[in-house]
This record gives C-alpha cells, structure tokens and sequence, in this order.
C-alpha cells in the first residue's frame, strides 16, 4: 500500500503536492509495485491538529477524480470522518482506513456497509494531540487485541460484514516505541485473536528514530525495511509504505523467505 498525502504537513516530507503532483505519484507508485493506493488529506501523527471536513474533501476529491481510469489497482481513503468516506467512495475509492478504528465518528461503520467499501480498523486511543497520554499498557498485546476485538464488532454491528475488515495493530499511535516494538515482534499472536488479515504500516515512523541514528523521517527507510520484513514474516498481508520501489523489493524477498518457511 504505497501512503500518498496530500497534506502540507506530512511528517515524512513528502508534501505539499498539487492535485496533478499527487496523480502523477500515485502513478508512480503503480508502476514502482503498488498492489493499493492509500490518499490521506489530514495528517493523523502524534501531535497534529485536526482538520474540517470541508478542507480534507477538497485536497482528497480532486485527486480521487483526476484517477478515475488511470489508476488500474484500487484506491483507499485515509479518514476518520464519514462524509469525506462517503465522497471518496462516491468518487471512486474502495476502502476506507479509518485510523481511529470508528472511534471518533460513529456514522462511519453505517456509510462503509451502505457503500459496500472494505474498512481497515486500526488501533490507536485518545487523539492524536493527546495519544501518548494514553500510552500506558500492562500487556500491550492482549490490550491491543482486545481493543481491536471491540472495533470488530462495532464494525459488523454498522453492518460491514467480517470478510471486508482489515485490522492494523497502529505502530506509534498511542505508543512508545517499546510498545511498538513488542506488537510488531508478536503480529503472530494478534493475528491468530483477531482472524483477520493484518496491515502493519511502520514506514519512517518515530519509533524508528533510535534504529535509525536519530535520522529524521524521510532518511528512516533502512530501519523501516527491517520492520516491514518482520512484519512480512510475522504475516501481515498489507504492508504500507512511502517508499514504494524499495519497499516492494524487501517484501518480495521477505515473502520468498517466508514461502520457504514451508
């Protein structure tokens, strides 16, 4: 899942992109191995400030549009909030990745099921000025899947049937890099509870910062190679990534690995 934000705060330096700067990447993304494309129009890292409605659906819409025929592999929209869901789904996506996991927005399971979008719930607590006040775990991992377990079931109760949800284990949100690293070292166990296929996104995240020489995000790829390869070999099916060309040859090579695992 190649990460396309058209924000102009991105954390990881990719923005500020025009409309036609985002088509041409998300393009690129295609031809770089992307099986998805994920469009996000407000920045949901640790510390950032929300944005209305109105704005995200203006950075997302044009671009969803402007793909329309070009783009041959499918499109997911990046928000928590139902109406932009429901305009992007309008548009042209197909998946809806819901970082608050239906937390913040109680609408949104209803305009998933209703549109018939596949959903990817992923965990995280507080907001993200706030989440690592809520950082604080007995055992990450029971935690996290218990509390995903809940957001199943909103899910299926809104009426999204069980084989169109993805779970995301949420690397860095709500989390301290220790507890980052712990899911990520037992995906397996996550897995195995939850029964739904994972997506693990740890590209250029901050708790990489130690691995990675204190490198700011952009220059974090070698340390996000060895998370997605972990994560590959722990069986997480969705990887999400910025750097598209690289990332595709470390999961190909870590699923060979894995293939011959047996």
């Amino acid at each position: 899942m190649g990460i396309l934000n058209v924000t102009p705060d991105s954390f990881a330096g990719a923005g500020p992109l025009t409309p036609a700067d985002a088509v041409e990447l998300a393009l690129r993304m295609e031809g770089d191995g992307a099986d998805l494309i994920d469009i996000g129009g407000e920045s949901t890292r640790p510390g950032a400030d929300p944005v209305g409605a109105g704005d995200e659906a203006a950075r997302v819409l044009p671009v969803i549009e402007a793909l329309e025929g070009r783009l041959s592999i499918p499109i997911s929209i990046d928000t928590y909030k139902s109406s932009v869901a429901d305009r992007a789904l309008a548009a042209g996506a197909g998946i809806v990745n819901d970082v608050s996991g239906l937390l913040y927005d109680a609408a949104m399971g209803t305009v998933v099921a209703s549109r018939g979008a596949a959903l990817v719930l992923m965990h995280t607590r507080g907001r993200p000025k706030s989440m690592y006040n809520e950082a604080f775990y007995t055992d990450v991992v029971s935690e996290v899947t218990l509390e995903l377990k809940d957001r199943i079931a909103r899910a299926t109760a809104a009426g999204v049937p069980a084989a169109r949800i993805v779970v995301d284990p949420g690397l860095g949100f709500a989390k301290q890099p220790e507890h980052s690293y712990r899911v990520l070292a037992r995906l397996p166990e996550i897995a195995a509870a939850l029964d739904r296929p994972l997506l693990v996104g740890p590209s250029r995240k901050s708790f990489l910062r130690d691995a990675a020489g204190g490198r700011a995000a952009p220059d974090r790829d070698w340390a996000s190679a060895a998370a997605v390869t972990s994560a590959v070999l722990s069986g997480a099916q969705i990887i999400r990534v910025h750097a598209v060309a690289q990332m595709v040859q470390v999961v190909r090579a870590a699923e060979a690995i894995r293939a011959a695992q047996g």
